[in-house]
């Protein structure tokens, strides 16, 4: 069975049967899978050990997980009335979606887990990036993790076990006997592994305790020890076992062969120690081919999903500008807009009074009538001024920006906007100015910018969209005022040098900045408007503004309603 575990489906199956001998000592498992017939197959073929398993989503409350006061149902009936949680009902949890838990309730179901009262946890993560997954404080707590990505339904089967087995390794599990050195050859196995914590090693042993309580054993052997190793382990690799080249080197001249200098407690000690490398190689057998790949990324802190952060706009409960009420059913989260639903329930106090003429309550409230509470929040804005600071005009327009941007930052404790400076001109583009919201320090880092030389218009694009993706993965809302006077005569590093490839670099880098959708105002800075920067603009989904000869305080007012609208 050991060979087959090797698979991913059967070891998963494997797994569920183990999860049904002990779900106290595994508490569960972590299934990664988007809703599909495998999925579906791979639940369905769990033992009925386990059938009787309550589902639940991320947007559960306090009330309906531990129970408590039913706000609703207290409203209705004029007296006060509790509910049975979801925990009062069942051992076997479930969890679907699990990688929109939020943190809280994460927190909440790992208490959970660690009291050790019998309950046990299935979780359904169905993310789509590698970055989207369930809480690790949920994870490390779950012996088991599986990933069924690639399988096919149709080439997949069950294993042969009936409640029979499950009911009689049970009974065999409390008489299971542990030899004393697997204890020390599971710890051994996590270290070579990158492992740190010691629930791990737990969890194995008691992986290979319910693995020969399954085979009809009373004792843990060398394959349930490493069975559960495999298991637990494979998926919390956090290193390769380090090589041991020492064997293969000569021993010096003037020492005996080894087997003649070798005590026999050393001899003893080296037998000893081959179950425990029997035991990595057969972890090392099971690990993902990707392993040092994913290990790296982790470790340079890349990460393959896009960049989280708030949005410009989110609707919430706890603050922000008032919205709507609307109806719902309280929770953990919500709050009760009370004038809401005295409002909804007024109307009908005469219908229920005749209907219930013995009601206490001088309002009779029904479920229906509650409204909560909505706010919708505003993250920061930032607004980043990409400006030309090329040709015999750059001075001029690096003092016009210098203006517009003190005069922008003048509201910004009001607005809450911080705004950036990306200058261009030569070869590329440089950060004159971080994000700030500091008008001292605005004045002192814009004095004295250089200016003259090219146009690499397609490289301050590029400087101001990468500026705009660190913001949103720091929560800001970014915003663009591009100052230029669209004639690009500076190609990326790389390109074909001339005018042509530098309009079509600049092309191609305004296709990448509007997928970042964020507003975009366009100051076309020349004498005459450009055709060419109309079109870019149009490209960019922006607003154009020509402003030949603005000064600051236009500039700041035109850009500030184009951003705006």
């Amino acid at each position: 069975m050991i060979e087959d575990a090797v698979e991913p489906w059967v070891a998963g199956q494997l797994a569920l049967c183990l999860l049904a001998v002990d779900p106290v000592g595994l508490k569960g498992v972590h299934l990664r899978a988007r809703a599909c017939p495998v999925r579906d197959g791979f639940l369905k073929g769990r033992p009925s050990a386990l059938a009787d398993t309550r589902r639940f989503t991320p947007a559960i409350s306090d009330v309906q997980l531990f129970g408590g006061i039913d706000i609703s149902a207290t409203l209705a009936a004029g007296r006060v009335v509790t509910s049975e949680g979801l925990l009062a009902q069942s051992k076997m949890l479930m969890l679907a979606m699990a990688e929109r838990c939020d943190a809280s309730l994460a927190a909440r179901l790992a208490q959970v887990l660690d009291r050790d009262d019998g309950h046990s946890l299935i979780l359904l993560d169905e993310g789509a990036e590698p970055d989207e997954r369930a809480p690790d404080a949920l994870t490390e707590r779950l012996a088991f993790s599986f990933n069924l990505d690639g399988l096919r339904a149709e080439n997949l089967a069950g294993l042969a076990l009936d409640e029979d087995d499950i009911i009689a390794a049970r009974g065999r599990l409390a008489t299971m006997r542990v030899p004393e050195e697997a204890y020390v050859s599971l710890t051994h196995a996590a270290v070579q592994f990158g492992i740190p914590s010691m629930r791990p090693p737990t969890m194995a042993l008691r992986a290979a305790m319910a693995h020969a309580a399954l085979m009809g054993r009373d004792t843990v052997g060398d394959d349930d020890l490493r069975l559960g190793a495999q298991l637990v382990y494979a998926h919390r690799a956090t290193q390769m076992p380090p090589d041991d080249d020492a064997d293969d080197m000569e021993p010096p001249a003037d020492q005996p062969p080894e087997d003649e200098g070798m005590a026999q407690d050393e001899t003893d000690q080296i037998e000893q120690s081959m179950p425990d490398e029997m035991m990595i190689e057969a972890i090392a057998a099971i690990l993902p081919p990707d392993l040092l790949a994913v290990l790296a990324d982790k470790r340079s802190g890349r990460s393959t999903g896009g960049a989280g952060g708030a949005g410009r706009k989110h609707k919430g409960n706890r603050r922000g500008r008032p919205l709507p009420a609307r109806p719902g059913h309280p929770g953990s989260g919500s709050r009760i807009d009370v004038v809401a639903t005295l409002r909804a329930a007024a109307p009908w106090q005469p219908v229920r009074r005749r209907a219930r003429p013995d009601a206490k309550s001088r309002v009779i409230i029904h479920p229906s009538d509650i409204h909560l509470k909505r706010y919708e929040e505003r993250s920061d804005r930032l607004i980043i001024f990409a400006v030309d600071a090329s040709g015999s005009a750059a001075v001029a327009r690096l003092a016009e920006a210098k203006g517009a941007v003190e005069l922008m930052l003048a509201d910004a404790y009001a607005q809450r906007d911080h705004v950036a400076l990306v200058a261009f001109r030569g070869e590329g583009a440089d950060l004159a100015l971080p994000p700030t919201r500091s008008l001292v320090q605005v004045k002192r880092r814009l004095s004295g910018l250089p200016g003259g030389g090219g146009t690499p218009l397609a490289a301050g694009l590029r400087a101001a969209a990468d500026l705009a993706r660190h913001a949103m993965g720091q929560g800001l809302s970014p915003s663009l005022a591009l100052l230029t006077d669209g004639r690009a005569n500076v190609a990326l590093p790389g390109s074909v040098p001339g005018r042509a490839s530098a309009q079509h670099d600049a092309e191609a880098m305004a296709r990448f900045v509007r997928q970042i959708n964020m507003p975009i105002a366009v100051v076309d800075t020349a004498n005459r408007p450009q055709a060419a920067l109309r079109g870019l603009t149009a490209i960019l989904g922006g607003s154009y503004l020509p402003l030949p000869r603005a000064d600051a305080a236009r500039m700041s007012k035109a850009i500030g309603a184009a951003l705006e609208s």
